[in-house]
């Protein structure tokens, strides 16, 4: 025998066996790799589409925030606008109703003619009624239109009659049938006039 050992033959088949196995377990780990690149590229690319639709979604809700936000502005001013307009035209169907009253007051002055005193006892009576009801209107903003020598407004005035009237302008009332009245500037009733026409 020589001085080499001899090796066992299943030794030496393992040892071939380690080598042959060592290039073969190292490529997959290499095909992994190259695996997880691909598919981390892949993801990178997903990720970047994902966040492009999150910012358009984002810009959308943004938009839907503003015009909302917008809305609720506008509603709380019509809201607002409501309310004052409920305080202030609170009154409005009270006071409609208490002007035919004041109207049947004037119509009663007007028909107490004579000079008995009486009627004249009556006359002014009626005459403090009348005013002590129109100071009590004005007090809630209710005012008189009484537009005898102004021109016509048609917002204001309902034109009974045109009638030509010598040395007056056309389109001037001359004539008040009854009186119509304002509440906080909207109108409860219209004037009746008579109107001047050219001659």
């Amino acid at each position: 025998m020589s001085n080499e050992q001899e090796i066992p033959a299943s030794q030496a088949d393992a040892d071939v066996d380690t080598i042959a196995e060592t290039p073969a377990e190292a490529a997959p780990d290499a095909a992994a790799t190259h695996t997880e690149v691909g598919e981390h590229e892949y993801t990178i690319a997903e990720l970047k589409k994902e966040l492009e639709e999150a910012k358009h979604k984002a810009q959308d809700n943004w938009d839907k925030a503003l015009r909302i936000q917008a809305e609720m502005e506008n509603l709380k001013r019509r809201t607002q606008k409501d309310l004052e307009d409920a305080h202030k035209f609170a009154l409005t169907g009270f006071a409609k109703e208490l002007l035919p009253v004041l109207d049947s007051l004037v119509l009663g002055l007007q028909a107490a003619t004579g000079d008995h005193e009486q009627v004249q006892k009556f006359r002014e009576g009626s005459e403090l009624t009348i005013k002590q009801f129109e100071a009590a209107l004005a007090k809630f903003n209710v005012v008189t239109i009484d537009p005898v020598g102004q021109p016509f407004n048609a917002e204001h005035h309902q034109a009974m009659v045109m009638q030509a009237v010598e040395g007056v302008e056309p389109n001037t009332v001359v004539t008040v049938f009854q009186k119509g009245y304002l509440l906080n500037g909207r109108l409860l009733r219209p004037a009746m006039v008579v109107v001047a026409k050219a001659p």
